[in-house]
């Protein structure tokens, strides 16, 4: 797939390989991702779907290859929710404005502003009345939506969502993918990797396929096959039906 002749790529992949141990989850993909464009990770378990998110993060290192980012560019990344420890002694609107640390730093105070901006944020994901709450309380949605509100404190031009929507609520899911639909208009970039093809159908500009160390990358019309999706929901990609060959786009 060529790149969108419209809109310049914020973050190149240049023949990127990757290693879990001695295992290679993923080799020789090039292509870029759009400004402001929406776009799934799909695949098997396996498939090296959050090694990748990772090592976009810049938490792992290329096995060989090239990640290239435009200079300048701020990043946001939202690990698994099982990787996040809930039972640290917070308060919803601490952890949301933890989204201010680079401008804080450990030390300085909150302004009055910056106060008014972590209210705006909670406002956004619909925790208002959740502000000071400790976080062990929270529902599974309500502690995603609150993770969303830091995401958008830290005001970030690409964002890395690794199964954002797994065990969430439907009106929480609901709501956080018009917000995703909000950062895409405003020229952020998402990728996310998900499991929901209805999901992936309905909101997302892009895809990419991965799946035994190969890739499919392009428009969601395009790479999305009609067939080889199987079990509950279309949740699982039969491992046969992962195109050959890795793809530039």
């Amino acid at each position: 797939m060529s790149s969108d002749p419209v809109r310049p790529a914020v973050l190149r992949l240049e023949a990127l390989c990757l290693q879990r141990g001695s295992r290679t989850v993923l080799s020789d993909l090039s292509g870029g991702f759009p400004t402001g464009s929406l776009t799934a990770v799909v695949g098997p378990n396996g498939a090296g779907k959050s090694t990748l998110l990772a090592a976009l993060a810049g938490e792992i290192r290329p096995a060989s290859g090239a990640i290239h980012l435009s200079p300048g560019l701020r990043m946001g990344y939202l690990p698994q929710l099982s990787t996040l420890d809930r039972h640290f002694p917070l308060q919803v609107h601490e952890v949301v404005a933890l989204g201010l640390w680079p401008q804080l730093g450990p030390w300085r105070r909150q302004t009055r502003a910056q106060q008014g901006q972590v209210q705006a944020a909670l406002d956004e994901v619909g925790l208002t009345e959740l502000a000071h709450q400790p976080l062990s309380t929270l529902s599974t949605g309500q502690f995603q939506r609150m993770l969303f509100a830091r995401l958008i404190l830290q005001d970030a031009q690409f964002l890395l969502l690794d199964e954002p929507f797994a065990a969430m609520d439907e009106p929480s899911t609901r709501d956080l993918l018009s917000l995703l639909r909000r950062w895409s208009a405003q020229g952020r970039t998402v990728v996310t990797v998900l499991h929901d093809l209805a999901q992936v159908r309905e909101h997302f500009s892009h895809v990419l396929l991965l799946g035994a160390g190969r890739a499919s990358w392009g428009p969601a019309a395009e790479v999305l096959p009609t067939a080889p999706w199987q079990g509950a929901g279309g949740l699982a990609l039969a491992r046969s039906a992962i195109p050959t060959g890795s793809v530039s786009a």
